[in-house]
Parts: structure tokens; sequence; C-alpha cells
């Protein structure tokens, strides 16, 4: 059974960037030797390795990392934490026009 790993990395200029891998020693080393020169970490060197989860489910696993890379910066902070409380409430934040504080000028 293969192994694929679910990640998050943290930039040097403080972005997140979420990726998928088999190997996530090999990836992660790909990320800070810029194996990519395109890539979007390639000018956001040294790169850090905040979270991980592993699949044994490939489409699983893409599901997964696709539902990430849509989260907000406060919900991957929240999971890179492991604040599932916090997790849960901003899954369930919802705003409209009412709950939006009036601005009066």
């Amino acid at each position: 059974m293969k192994l694929l790993f679910v990640y998050i990395l943290k930039c040097a200029d403080d972005s997140y960037y979420v990726g998928i891998t088999n190997n996530l020693t090999r990836r992660l080393e790909e990320h800070n030797n810029a194996k990519n020169p395109e890539s979007y970490t390639a000018s956001r060197r040294p790169v850090q390795l905040k979270y991980y989860a592993e699949f044994t489910d490939f489409y699983k696993a893409i599901q997964t990392e696709k539902q990430i890379k849509g989260w907000s910066r406060k919900k991957k902070e929240a999971l890179i934490n492991g604040d599932f409380d916090e997790l849960k409430y901003l899954a369930k934040k919802k705003f409209n026009k009412e709950s939006l504080p009036r601005l009066d000028t």
C-alpha cells in the first residue's frame, strides 16, 4: 500500500503552500533547492514543513489537498496548530451583510 502525504509549507514570505507527494522528505528538499525554478516556492525559500497528513486513498488525498488550498489563512493555521474547535468555528462562519459591522461616516 502506497502512502501519499498532503502537506502545508510556510514560506519565507510568510505565505502558505499546500501540496501532495508520495515522498515527503524528497519533496521538501526539492522545494528548498528550487528544483523547479518556476514554482511558487522557488522565490520564497526557505520553506518549513508545518503540517502533513498521510493517506492510502489517492482520491481522498487529492480531495483533501484541493479542499485545504481553498481555505483561508486562518483555517490553515488552525489545522497547523491542531485547534480543531477553531477550525470547526471557521468552517461554520458565514457572512452576510446583516452580520457585518456598519461603517457610519
